[in-house]
């Protein structure tokens, strides 16, 4: 069960079991590969989350985390662990693999200079934060606001630059660190990847990448994470090929809070400004397969101003749209396209027409960035952004005032999310190629399973025999391309409710294309619904499911909704030599968010507007499925690999 106690302070940890403890084994030090029978085909989604910060990150330590990576890993793989404020903490379910992803700028430098003597701190910036980094959680956590802008700005303090000081002590950091994940990957039951946050902000706009690896230590050791802050795009994917030349390894990078970058993650232009060049297409299509749609830091799906015909494109957006990461530039509606994920793979097609290339065929993934060193994803088990914000009284009220710096703070965070990926086994090898093969999904915390497989030749009497045979035999998964061939994609679509979370409302599939003007287009079909059958082809909504959320005592009832949703979907639209794109998205009934349990907790009374907002409806997002003209040279990079030699 869920562990959410007082705010005394409990009895000290017992010493680690088994796991963590001993020597690891050649197969935790691997990538499993071999270690563990794998299934046929990906047979279930393991769940994980690739971008969790522990006390090693310069802005956790500094917002107050004092838990490390073997906390970090102990709590996702199950176990009950104290929050640095005191409170017993658990997941009700384990997750199955975890990517703890420090920051590699300044990599435990806070930590560093909150421990060293006063009068060894001689600059004067320095030493202003340290002694506000010492009077309190709140002034501490003003030093680090301060020092993230002066990021953005370029003005970090010399001291703290990636000097040899620093490099000597990320790599006794980084050598620690990779040997504690070794210790607790155990193949088959819970995989520990090595990674790591690259933190390009130019101006305070959001360009980071979370840095993945698929081996162990023997081959992660032979590199250190890589600094962001002075650096470009390119500079990381260099790093990342050299990586692989050099060890024979595997690597990739995932890009996430497109919604903070004011509409630099997706442009349509190269790094410098000019025409983006087929190389740099292929390129990111290569070394960037997956985004992370959906966390903490709001939802990157879609904006209404984007897709003004979608009646759920809000979600997670309020106050999030406001700038960049440290608001030192405010957005504007024209900064929107290159924010979001929905537009970003339509922009993908448009460069696809002109380049060859699509630079933006990616999968999509959740994931927390929670900088308390506890990944949940849970509305009712929801430790907040950083330790200054973990559950106790008047968290969901800061910042109410969107006029202010710290407007989009307090309610305006999400929980969640997740990443799922559909693998035949858990360990890291598997995981990570459903990564790179895009067989993957987020979602916003809830646990649904969610299936997709499109071909030309499924039906709807596949779903009586081995419909996943068919799927993968006769048709391609999430992420997978299909050539036209003449005849419009059928897909195959199944979604289960999570078995401890809320009943499902709809499934919808989104589409978007280039018409024969040269416009990028874009439609959402509701195709399954669980107040009565659909055929997936009208134009009208279909109507609200209903509301059974009590929000004076944040319940509510799955009376409404159904627990499985299955779907056999046809383009009524399609046109021949149509480049397209479809995704599936499927959302639950509505539910109370954690602000509503926060307010039953501590008594608190919410005006009416924040109330309303936090009745939400959850929802999964799928991998796309591309369709791309016949007969078209195949050189884009994002093509699915296959699931084994010969599928």
């Amino acid at each position: 069960m869920r562990k959410f106690a007082g705010f005394a302070a409990l009895l000290a940890l017992a010493a680690c079991g088994r796991i963590g403890s001993d020597e690891p084994t050649e197969a935790q030090r691997g990538d499993g590969t071999d270690a563990v029978e794998l299934a046929e085909f990906p047979d279930r989604p393991y769940w994980g989350d690739t971008h969790l910060h522990t006390d090693i990150s310069v802005d956790a330590f500094g917002f107050g985390v004092r838990l490390g990576p073997e906390e970090a890993l102990r709590f996702a793989r199950g176990e009950e662990i104290t929050a640095t404020t005191g409170m017993s903490a658990q997941l009700d379910r384990p997750l199955d693999f975890l990517v703890i992803s420090d920051h590699s700028d300044g990599m435990g430098a806070t930590r560093r200079l909150y421990d060293a003597p006063r009068m060894m701190v001689r600059d004067p910036t320095l030493r202003r934060w340290y002694d506000m980094m010492h009077e309190s959680p709140e002034q501490s956590t003003r030093a680090v606001a301060e020092l993230i802008t002066a990021a953005a700005n370029g003005d970090i303090p010399e001291a703290m630059r990636d000097t040899e000081a620093q490099a000597k002590a990320t790599r006794e950091l980084w050598d620690r660190h990779l040997d504690t994940l070794d210790r607790y990957n155990e193949p088959g039951k819970f995989t520990a990847f090595a990674g790591f946050e690259w933190t390009l902000m130019p101006n305070g706009n959001n360009l980071h990448r979370v840095v993945m690896f698929r081996d162990g230590s023997a081959r992660t050791r032979q590199v250190l994470p890589y600094p962001g802050i002075d650096g470009e795009v390119t500079g990381l994917w260099d790093y990342m090929d050299a990586y692989e030349e050099t060890t024979q390894g595997k690597v990739l990078a995932i890009p996430h809070n497109s919604n903070l970058s004011n509409g630099m993650m997706f442009e349509l232009t190269g790094p410098d400004g000019g025409a983006m060049s087929a190389q740099y297409a292929r390129r990111r299509a290569a070394r960037e397969p997956v985004v992370e749609a959906t966390q903490i830091k709001g939802d990157s799906e879609t904006h209404p101003f984007l897709s003004p015909n979608d009646e759920f494109a809000g979600y997670g957006v309020a106050g999030w749209e406001l700038g960049n990461l440290p608001l030192t530039e405010r957005s504007t509606p024209d900064m929107y396209a290159g924010s979001y994920a929905r537009s970003a793979l339509l922009r993908g097609l448009t460069l696809e027409e002109q380049l060859g290339v699509n630079p933006y065929a990616f999968g999509m993934i959740g994931s927390t960035d929670s900088h308390t060193a506890l990944a949940t994803g849970d509305e009712d088990n929801f430790f907040g952004k950083h330790t200054g914000v973990e559950p106790r009284e008047g968290r969901a009220m800061e910042g109410q005032n969107l006029g202010t710096r710290q407007g989009r703070f307090g309610w305006h965070y999400l929980a969640g999310g997740y990443a799922a990926a559909w693998a035949r086994g858990n360990t890291r090898a598997e995981i990570f190629d459903a990564f790179m093969r895009r067989e993957v999904y987020a979602t916003t915390g809830p646990r649904m399973v969610l299936r997709l497989f499109a071909g030309f030749d499924l039906a709807e009497d596949d779903w009586d025999g081995d419909w996943v045979r068919a799927g993968y035999t006769r048709g391609v998964p999430m992420g997978g391309v299909l050539d036209d061939t003449g005849r419009a994609p059928t897909f195959l679509i199944s979604a289960l409710k999570d078995p401890e979370g809320a009943n499902l409302d709809r499934v919808q599939v989104v589409k978007g294309w280039v018409d024969a003007n040269g416009e990028a287009r874009e439609k959402v079909f509701d195709v399954a619904w669980s107040a009565r059958e659909m055929d997936g082809a009208s134009d009208s909504p279909v109507p609200p499911v209903g509301d059974t959320v009590d929000r004076a005592k944040a319940t509510y009832e799955n009376s409404i909704g159904a627990p499985e949703l299955r779907a056999t979907w046809t383009d009524p639209e399609y046109r021949e030599g149509q480049r397209a794109f479809y995704y599936v998205r499927v959302l639950e009934i509505p539910t109370p968010s954690w602000v509503l349990f926060d307010a039953v907790r501590f008594g608190l009374k919410l005006p009416t507007n924040v109330i309303e907002a936090n009745v939400m409806q959850e929802r999964a997002y799928s991998s796309p499925v591309w369709l791309r003209p016949a007969h078209e040279p195949q050189t884009t990079p994002g093509d699915a690999p296959a699931i084994m030699e010969g599928a």
